[in-house]
């Protein structure tokens, strides 16, 4: 990739956050697309990256955004601390770039893996519209599962339109567009997930919330409250192919649960044979279903339009397909259709 590419990965990752509101990253971000010189460790590694620097690919700007978040949030950096609280980072983060080039150096070899929490508000909304249509309880597996926050349903309260659903201590606000799902509780009544490189909530703690944008302390206070969660439930997290790991969790029927097989912006980054592969698990599982032992496959991910993720939901027997709505990238807004 060329230098020239590198930065402009730089400018469409600072657009990005600002539409997703957050104005100190695209400041942020924008500026070391202009500033990035040549001639420093990491700069030069920056600006000569192999393979796609951008967001589809190996998101060089966040990994670089996180390492100097983390500087300040360990109190490694306190200059670069007061330039955010400011809201002028540019010329200390390219300073920082120096003094911290070993420890950037390390956060550049580790993709960003933020476990958005907020994404779980159309995960619980699915959820309702799951037991209204089965009325058994969820047996959760995700892919792409990081340290497994988003599994957390049953620990969400979500805030609707003149009333709330769940009693748990992660709270989710989306701005909520349409109807409401239906009321009918859920139960989880188990929980796995897979991933290449599945995080610790204890030992990864600070990488979690490093990846997490300085200007935006409501997203730290959710995830800080799941990772309380998740340290507690301590759900199965296994490092591997997330293809392997769904045709041995689909292998045999579940009586008496739901098999909820669910992602969020995760399948765009499997390799297309893993892909493939998850879809015939699918399939194959789905044929299997019946109403005792039902399939259902959840799947919150970007289709190439501007306006946030598509929420799709298909369940077995039976396969139908529901487009259940758009959802905001980091969960900020739902724009709910439901099943129907």
């Amino acid at each position: 990739m060329t230098e020239a590419h590198v930065r402009a990965a730089f400018r469409s990752q600072a657009r990005a956050c600002g539409r997703l509101g957050s104005p100190l990253m695209e400041r942020l971000l924008a500026g070391l697309a202009d500033g990035l010189r040549p001639g420093s460790p990491v700069a030069d590694r920056v600006l000569g990256w192999q393979g796609e620097a951008g967001p589809a690919g190996d998101a060089v700007p966040l990994r670089l955004a996180g390492g100097l978040h983390a500087l300040i949030l360990t109190g490694a950096d306190a200059a670069l601390a007061t330039a955010y609280r400011r809201g002028a980072p540019v010329a200390e983060a390219l300073a920082a770039l120096d003094r911290h080039a070993a420890y950037l150096m390390d956060w550049l070899d580790q993709p960003p893996q933020t476990n958005e929490v907020r994404r779980s508000a159309a995960l619980v909304a699915a959820g309702h519209e799951i037991a209204a249509r089965f009325g058994l309880p969820l047996e959760l597996s995700e892919l792409g599962c990081s340290a497994g926050l988003n599994l957390l349903w049953d620990r969400c309260r979500l805030t609707l339109p003149g009333e709330a659903r769940g009693a748990g201590p992660i709270l989710l606000h989306p701005d909520w567009d349409g109807p409401l799902p239906p009321s009918v509780p859920f139960a989880i009544a188990g929980r796995a997930g897979v991933d290449l490189n599945p995080l610790d909530p204890v030992a990864d703690r600070l990488r979690l919330l490093a990846y997490l944008w300085p200007d935006q302390p409501d997203r730290a206070e959710r995830t800080e409250a799941a990772l309380v969660e998740v340290a507690h439930l301590r759900p199965v997290l296994t490092r591997g192919d997330a293809a392997d790991w769904l045709q041995r969790r689909l292998a045999g029927p579940l009586p008496g649960r739901v098999h909820v097989v669910f992602h969020t912006i995760a399948w765009q980054y499997f390799p297309p044979a893993t892909q493939a592969r998850c879809t015939a698990a699918l399939e194959a599982a789905g044929a299997r279903a019946t109403e005792a032992a039902p399939l259902a496959h959840l799947a919150l991910e970007a289709d190439g339009q501007a306006d946030g993720a598509a929420l799709t939901l298909r369940m077995w027997p039976g396969g139908e397909l529901a487009a259940l709505g758009r959802v905001c990238f980091h969960g900020r807004w739902v724009r709910w259709a439901g099943t129907g």
